[in-house]
């Protein structure tokens, strides 16, 4: 019986993804197969797991009415920006490679199903269009869009698959957009499927909780330059897919790589609880801040009976603390945002839909995986606390934290992207910080000065790389990486080794069950066996959209982030700036005194000019403003098209402007 199930799932995909079927995958350079000591650990999770279980599967299959057109290619004005046909392998394989964990292959598999779903009357998914899903409401007269994924391309591909079913037409308009968080994948592609103009005339509202809009621009911008070099490693994009590169990153396959837009919200939920009436369908609304986003929001549809907890509920453990970066989240606020759904919502819902993954139906389900996702974000937190109060520390929690045998066996808290592991360390620094309380960690050297003298108390290099060879037959392939990271940042150029180590992070790679931890060790074994560092398209961060949705006094502590001390030195400077709306005649003007001494540039804002002494006195548009910070324009075109005024030492504002450093995504990682 079992093997009649498992065939027919097969088939199904095969009929749900028979375009994708043919593509060849690919090995990073350099890449080996698994020892049997990895072929060991990943048949223990074959034991330890019901793969019998194939109820997320039929889920996951369950409203099918299209594939994804082309394929699941996307086209840019660059190229493709999304890809479905490079992952074709993970379908033509009935059991998992020997170098996949079988529980990642088999969530990358359930990934894969992907197209357009109905969930349940007057309520559709896009899936797998984009590393999250767009929903689709029908209204009484419109349509309501629901998180339209990372860039315009993506969406505007997702949207034209729903009309092309269920509104060949086009009679039925978009009135309204809902962003249920503030992550790029839940309001990148809004400009794919609405005009800003209809925003502005009216004929659209924009819902999203309170906090979106500093939380979507900050998180974006102000360490967005490290973010998306991390997130290439994270998601995956700098390896071939396949089974010895990349399979997915749990969450989604990969994140896509068009234009990045943003449109600010006209109705924000700013209540706990909050009901509104949106084109006839009635939304109860509840604010969850601080959990998977610092805005994100749960809702009810009463008419539907179908409730989302956005991406607080997901088929996979999800990050307390994401691996790309990230302010690390709450997990007993989490806990307790999943509670209040379940006494408020469970009762009444007869499905309940995600924005990643596929839905669960009955109420039976639903209040399984409420529950266990509550209790499981909940253990994270209290375990953390229990361990640390009897006096254990940051590296020693996360090796004696253990799920029950519930959670432990309930697929959607695998560890498919966030992992306990890494969760409780996000835990532990979230209440205690980083610091141990032994002082002799309170001030180590850093590991330019450090690590060769790791290698001379070791014996030198050869001795090491000798020694860990040995490590490295037995199996300790989490030791081998970890001591030979001395040697390669001691000797970059070592590349004994380095290939030593990129084989240890490959195994560990093969033996993950998070996609985002195999991305990882994988991309970190690619660098080290290559001579020129790979680069790969990743989701833009300083967005034009982005930068234009900052407000002054955002882009302004932006500014002061960009100062490089070394240029600026000693200097100083003072400027009184006024920002000048043209193209918005209800705004007014803006006054700022901006003060940069000390390397730093501080600011506030004033209602007049005071009668104080300033290098320049400036008058800058808004728009002009934004172009210089994009590096699209430059003061003298800015001066000549009358956007930009100075008044006082003419070049001063240009010579505070040239101590900026342009961020750009290319540092080394696993290398000094």
């Amino acid at each position: 019986m079992l093997y009649r199930r498992i065939t027919l799932w097969l088939v199904c995909c095969g009929l749900f993804l028979a375009p994708l079927t043919g593509m060849a995958a690919q090995d990073p350079p350099g890449a080996k197969d698994a020892t049997e000591v990895t072929v060991k650990a990943n048949d223990a999770v074959k034991q330890l797991l019901n793969f019998g279980d194939t109820k997320d599967f039929e889920n996951a299959q369950k409203g099918f009415i299209r594939a994804l057109p082309e394929g699941g290619q996307v086209q840019g004005e660059h190229g493709l920006v999304w890809d479905m046909k490079k992952y074709a392998f993970i379908n033509n394989k009935m059991a998992p490679p020997r170098t996949v964990n079988p529980s990642l292959w088999r969530q990358s598999q359930l990934v894969m199903i992907g197209g357009l779903f109905k969930v349940t009357d007057r309520l559709y998914q896009v899936r797998n269009a984009d590393l999250s899903n767009m929903t689709i409401y029908e209204g009484d007269t419109g349509l309501i869009v629901a998180d339209p994924l990372i860039c315009e391309e993506t969406a505007r591909y997702a949207m034209d698959l729903y009309n092309s079913e269920r509104n060949p037409d086009g009679a039925k308009k978009i009135v309204a957009v809902i962003y249920s968080h503030s992550h790029v994948d839940h309001f990148g592609g809004v400009r794919g499927i609405i005009d800003e103009k209809d925003v502005i005339d009216g004929k659209i509202k924009i819902y999203a909780p309170a906090g979106f809009m500093e939380a979507a621009v900050s998180e974006n911008v102000y360490a967005g330059n490290a973010m998306s070099r991390r997130a290439g490693y994270m998601y995956g994009n700098l390896l071939p897919p396949g089974p010895k590169g990349q399979i997915g990153a749990g969450l989604g396959m990969t994140t896509s790589t068009g234009h990045v837009g943003l449109i600010a919200p006209t109705n924000v939920i700013t209540k706990d609880i909050q009901k509104e009436v949106i084109d006839g369908l009635h939304f109860e609304f509840l604010l969850t801040p601080h959990t998977e986003a610092p805005a994100e929001m749960h809702w009810y549809i009463s008419e539907l009976r179908a409730l989302t907890a956005a991406e607080n509920c997901s088929h996979t453990m999800h990050n307390t603390y994401s691996l790309r970066g990230a302010k690390i989240r709450d997990p007993l606020a989490w806990s307790k945002y999943m509670n209040q759904t379940i006494q408020l919502w469970a009762d009444k819902a007869d499905v309940l839909y995600g924005m990643h993954h596929w839905p669960d139906w009955g109420k039976e389900d639903i209040l399984r995986t409420l529950r266990l996702t509550r209790d499981g974000y909940r253990f994270i937190n209290d375990q953390t606390l229990h361990f640390a109060n009897m006096g254990y520390t940051l590296n020693e929690i996360p090796e004696m934290v253990h799920f029950p045998k519930e959670l432990e066996h309930f697929w959607a808290m695998r560890g498919y992207y966030g992992t306990l592991y890494h969760n409780v360390k996000a835990t532990y620094v979230l209440h205690l910080g980083w610091f141990d309380g032994n002082p002799c960690t309170l001030h180590i050297l850093q590991q330019k000065d450090a690590d060769p003298l790791y290698v001379k108390y070791m014996g030198g290099a050869a001795k090491i790389i000798e020694q860990a060879k040995q490590d490295f037959d037995a199996g300790h392939y989490r030791w081998v990486a970890q001591v030979l990271k001395h040697v390669i940042f001691a000797e970059p150029k070592n590349m004994d080794a380095r290939n030593l180590a990129a084989d240890a992070l490959e195994q560990l790679g093969y033996q993950a069950e998070s996609g985002p931890w195999r991305n990882f060790y994988l991309s970190g074994a690619q660098d080290l066996r290559s001579d020129k560092q790979i680069q790969e398209a990743a989701p833009e961060t300083a967005s034009p959209d982005i930068i234009r949705a900052m407000t002054p006094s955002m882009l302004f502590d932006f500014t002061s982030i960009r100062i490089n001390p070394e240029k600026f030195g000693d200097s100083a400077y003072s400027f009184y700036v006024t920002i000048r709306h043209p193209e918005n005649s209800e705004l007014k003007d803006e006054n700022f005194i901006l003060d940069a001494k000390n390397n730093v540039l501080n600011h506030l804002q004033v209602a007049k000019k005071p009668d104080a002494e300033f290098d320049s006195s400036i008058a800058i548009d808004r728009e002009a403003l934004d172009r210089l910070v994009l590096g699209e324009s430059k003061i003298a075109e800015e001066i000549k098209n009358g956007t930009l005024t100075v008044e006082g030492a003419q070049g001063k504002f240009a010579e505070f402007l040239k101590t900026m450093t342009t961020f750009t995504p290319d540092f080394p990682i696993v290398l000094p």
